[in-house]
């Protein structure tokens, strides 16, 4: 983590972003966060260990680290954005029933190129995955 974080500063001094105790927070809460939180969940995480911290600040930085290209939004059929550090290449599984959120590698899906719609329509910069359904927990709890 510590790595992580380091990188973190370097790139905000790369983004002519100021390093705050707020910012550091939430990214740490990020990094150290494997089920992608929404912006709520990281308030109430962050605010443990920073009473005064507002929603309003996690949602601006949030959305300033998102721009910067520090982390990742993913927007779900819930209708709500979940974020995650990990900036890697990788797709995610979505749960209807439980909204668990799962990354996954999909080399084939990665090496193919997009179609010649995408071409004329202009030029790609990234492709991603979210596949929607039951997890396997939700459905053997349906089945009981």
């Amino acid at each position: 983590m510590h790595e992580r974080l380091a990188d973190f500063e370097n790139r905000c001094r790369e983004n002519g972003l100021k390093i705050t105790h707020q910012r550091l927070e939430i990214y740490r809460e990020l990094l150290s966060s494997t089920d992608h939180p929404s912006v709520e969940a990281i308030f109430q995480r962050v605010r443990r260990r920073l009473p005064t911290i507002s929603i309003d600040t996690v949602y601006r930085t949030l959305a300033m680290l998102e721009q910067a290209g520090m982390i990742h939004r993913i927007q779900t059929s819930e209708g709500l954005a979940r974020y995650e550090s990990d900036y890697g290449l990788h797709h995610h599984l979505f749960c209807n029933n439980c909204h668990e959120i799962v990354d996954f590698t999909w080399e084939l899906f990665d090496a193919m190129a997009p179609p010649p719609e995408v071409e004329s329509w202009g030029a790609a910069r990234k492709k991603n995955i979210v596949i929607t359904g039951i997890c396997r927990q939700c459905s053997e709890r349906e089945q009981k």
